[in-house]
């Protein structure tokens, strides 16, 4: 384990350092790279380091090399907290190539600018406007008041629940496992679950369906889970509670959505599975219920499974892919167009329906910007998934267009959930996937402002007309 020590302080050395540093980068002269671009560059950069690193001899257990394209769609997986994977991780990979995983998972999870923040911090470095401007992009935050505060929350928050995470996973894993492999086991799980990515250290791509009736592991993972996907902003005001209505909307929405989708999952999953013998039929009431309630929250976007998901019924696998793509919330470790873009979209619709001029939440208004704003995440977002399952068609010879579909949602939400394509992947399919999976992570619409020319304020308005819709 000394050795993982060191690799753990040589990456996260080596991200803080880009983290501080990538921003002073320029492309040609008078050219900066905006904070949208810094984000994608910095993940970028901390999935080649990664993958590097998983490249190396004593990351594998035989000793030997793995092949780097592997390599990288691992580390671009355990970066971008999906959870896809073409070799087991739990017999695959030395104890160094695991913790260098897990670190990735933080790092990826957390942000590398959290980390480069609390490093700054350490050595006494002032935080200037322009790393502001990343740490504010990179937190989804409102306003860049209180933002290095708000780091300093994120990490502090983050290892607390990752801590008391794995003391309830250790009274499961240690009596199983043995005192050092249970607490590692605990401490992986735990940091996997928070950060929403869904990599397991069991074996034989078995994720926790050895589980399924253990309540203190699905229930201890469910709550990482869900505590990691609602975001370090909603979880900031529920410790400052002071009533219902001193929350913000955003609060308010995330909160309300997130619930129901748990709750209106976990039924929907509970009846389409409980005459399935290959899923729930022959477990116990109990099981049962911890199994709707585990294929409701992990879809959103852990990808942990206590049943076989290519077992499932039509149905099943139909809302997994639902949840997939509607993901955790805004400013959280999950992937997916979001619970408050989709939850914003549906209230859109209804205020349409009942002929409201304005989108109305909670006896508030919401600015027609942010509507347009979730409309583009989720076009692009829908637009990304459908060419990516039309490439893979191509690619991927004799597999279904469910299948197809259902690997395109998993690695654009983040996830990790598979009906068992990822190890049967072609060269160009792991591309096209970890594309997808980097893409999902950093966000469609972050990575369209990335690419896309410098904004310049259109003064042009041309005259309106009418267009004839529905």
């Amino acid at each position: 384990m000394f050795l993982s020590d060191i690799i753990i302080h040589n990456v996260h050395s080596l991200i803080i350092i880009y983290g501080v540093h990538i921003m002073k980068i320029k492309i040609v002269k008078d050219f900066k790279l905006t904070p949208v671009q810094i984000l994608a560059i910095g993940f970028a950069i901390v999935i080649v380091t990664g993958a590097i690193l998983l490249n190396l001899p004593v990351a594998s257990q035989t000793g030997e090399r793995t092949p780097f394209i592997d390599c990288f769609f691992v580390s671009t997986s355990a970066t971008c907290v999906t959870g896809l994977i073409t070799v087991d991780t739990g017999t695959h990979w030395s104890y160094f190539g695991k913790t260098v995983i897990m670190c990735l998972i933080e790092i990826g999870g957390l942000g590398f600018m959290s980390f480069a923040t609390l490093i700054a911090l350490v050595l006494g470095k002032r935080i200037t406007l322009k790393e502001r401007l990343v740490m504010q992009e990179a937190l989804n935050s409102f306003s860049l008041q209180g933002l290095v505060k708000m780091a300093k929350y994120v990490l502090m928050f983050t290892f607390s629940v990752q801590i008391a995470g794995a003391a309830l996973l250790a009274t499961q894993f240690i009596p199983q496992f043995g005192l050092a492999k249970g607490l590692y086991y605990s401490i992986f799980h735990s940091v996997s679950a928070f950060c929403n990515a869904g990599f397991d250290l069991f074996g034989n791509f078995q994720s926790l369906t050895a589980y399924a009736n253990n309540t203190v592991v699905i229930l201890t993972i469910s709550a990482l889970i869900i505590i990691g996907g609602l975001g370090f902003y909603v979880w900031q005001e529920i410790y400052n509670f002071k009533g219902l209505k001193k929350l913000s909307l955003h609060s308010k929405l995330a909160l309300s959505v997130t619930a129901i989708l748990i709750v209106v999952g976990a039924i929907l999953m509970f009846v389409f599975e409980y005459n399935n013998p290959a899923t729930i039929e022959n477990m116990s009431f109990k099981g049962k219920i911890l199994s709707s309630i585990f294929a409701s929250v992990s879809p959103r976007t852990a990808g942990f499974n206590s049943v076989s998901t290519s077992d499932m019924t039509t149905a099943g696998r139909f809302l997994t892919i639902i949840l997939m793509f509607i993901g955790g919330s805004s400013g959280s470790t999950a992937g997916g167009i979001k619970v408050t873009t989709a939850g914003l979209l549906f209230m859109t619709v209804l205020s349409i329906v009942k002929g409201r001029e304005d989108t109305e939440i909670f006896k508030k208004r919401i600015p027609k910007d942010t509507i347009y704003k979730s409309l583009a995440i989720t076009v692009i977002g829908l637009g990304l998934v459908i060419l990516v399952t039309m490439v893979l068609s191509i690619t991927e010879k004799g597999a279904s267009l469910e299948y197809l579909l259902y690997e395109a949602t998993s690695a654009f939400g983040t996830v990790g959930l598979t009906l068992g394509l990822t190890t049967k992947l072609t060269a160009i399919g792991k591309l096209v996937i970890a594309f997808t999976m980097y893409a999902g992570r950093v966000g469609p619409l972050t990575l369209a402002l990335a690419l896309s020319r410098k904004k310049t304020s259109n003064t042009i308005k041309y005259p309106e007309d009418k267009v004839l819709v529905g």
